[in-house]
């Protein structure tokens, strides 16, 4: 057996909200206490992880007194400067609050988008001063439940203003930051802004500073929707927009269920990793669940460890499926490769093809093999090919 032991190498994040998560949902209270986030750095640490990501209220309360303030984030730093974690992301709690019931950048009152700037500002020197080199931007209060309260035109208005003026703070503070927009198509608001990770693309078009703002996309996010992450993952690769990944686990259009990478829809795990394995990517592998209400202590511990653990065991089985011979033969019958071969040659344009010929027949009766391929990659993952 493969040992499955993490490495910094492998670049494994966790955010402190995902161990630190309580058990809270909307029927019930916590079944865990409360968990200081420098004893969630020291814990992470010992099961192997190389990074962290935090919330400004991971860190200390949203109405900590400046002296108490200071003591949570000097507790934070000096479990980070004692175990090695790295802080490779940071954001901001823009949803907790019940100021922030109308959205944050997004809600009608010009004072609620006023403090969020100011909120996220605050944190955003913080971030630079741990050495985070990523901000994520999730919206989850940004949103409508009802057409008439939300004029969704000037709510992007707002939204682009926003991002906008910390494009315009980051720069001007020399702050080495670049913003990942998380989209999400629904909960905890009805409809929220951005859904997709092609409403996300678009959307970053507009901004001044486009450049510095990419994607964060999540498993459980697309999956509720109904779509593919690996294929939103592939198209923000293909943009250069991929700046961040948050990986769980989630059975289908439901709920967001947060559950450990690779408990939910294995298969498609397995085609994520074997993007990721691929790709250019050389951001945190970062995981973004919830240790379910039934666990206790150690039960954190041991999903999140497990999340790790199940990302290199399909990084081992995707690698065994891309090097097998029967799979080399199979990926070129089914001509796999040949999609890299422009349609026009070198010097042809729409005059080499206006005429163009083929034996339409002869090409709808060709073997594609795809349910072969298809087959041999689920015998890796099923472990029955070495």
């Amino acid at each position: 057996m493969s040992d499955y032991t993490p490495t910094p190498e492998d670049r494994f994040s966790f955010g402190i909200w995902t161990v630190g998560w309580q058990g809270v949902d909307v029927f019930g209270p916590g079944t865990r206490p409360p968990m200081p986030a420098d004893r969630a750095v020291r814990k992470l640490a010992e099961i192997g992880a190389y990074g962290v990501n935090f919330h400004d209220n991971d860190v200390f309360d949203f109405d900590a007194a400046p002296a108490e303030r200071q003591g949570a984030v000097d507790a934070f730093r000096k479990a980070l400067d004692e175990t090695g974690l790295v802080v490779t992301t940071a954001t901001t709690n823009l949803f907790g609050h019940p100021v922030f019931k109308d959205g944050a950048f997004t809600a009608n009152d010009r004072d609620v988008r006023r403090f969020a700037l100011r909120k996220v500002m605050d944190n955003l020197d913080l971030a630079a001063e741990l050495g985070a080199k990523t901000y994520v931007c999730w919206g989850g209060r940004e949103g409508a439940e009802s057409g008439a309260a939300k004029d969704v035109r000037t709510a992007l208005d707002r939204y682009k203003e926003a991002f906008d003026v910390l494009g315009a703070y980051v720069a001007d503070q020399g702050y080495d930051l670049r913003f990942a927009i998380e989209p999400k198509p629904n909960e905890p608001r009805g409809d929220i802004l951005l859904p997709t990770v092609g409403h996300a693309l678009a959307f970053i078009e507009t901004l001044e500073r486009s450049e510095i703002v990419g994607l964060n996309p999540e498993v459980g996010h697309e999956e509720m929707a109904g779509l593919n992450y690996a294929h939103g993952l592939a198209q923000a690769l293909w943009q250069g927009k991929l700046f961040h990944i948050d990986l769980n686990g989630q059975h289908g259009p439901r709920y967001d269920q947060d559950l450990r990478f690779g408990a939910g829809n294995t298969r498609g795990a397995f085609w994520v990793v074997d993007l990721i394995d691929q790709s250019d990517y050389d951001g945190p592998v970062h995981f973004d669940f919830k240790p379910p209400r039934t666990e206790d202590d150690q039960g954190v511990w041991d999903s999140a460890a497990a999340c790790m653990r199940n990302w290199l065991i399909l990084r081992e089985k995707v690698r065994a499926f891309r090097a097998d011979p029967d799979v080399q033969a199979a990926l070129r019958e089914a001509k796999v490769a040949e999609l890299a071969r422009p349609t026009l040659a070198d010097g042809e344009d729409w005059r080499s093809v206006r005429d163009a010929t083929v034996d339409a027949e002869a090409l709808g009766g060709r073997r594609t093999a795809f349910e072969h391929l298809d087959q041999l990659a689920l015998e890796h993952l099923y472990g029955v090919r070495a």
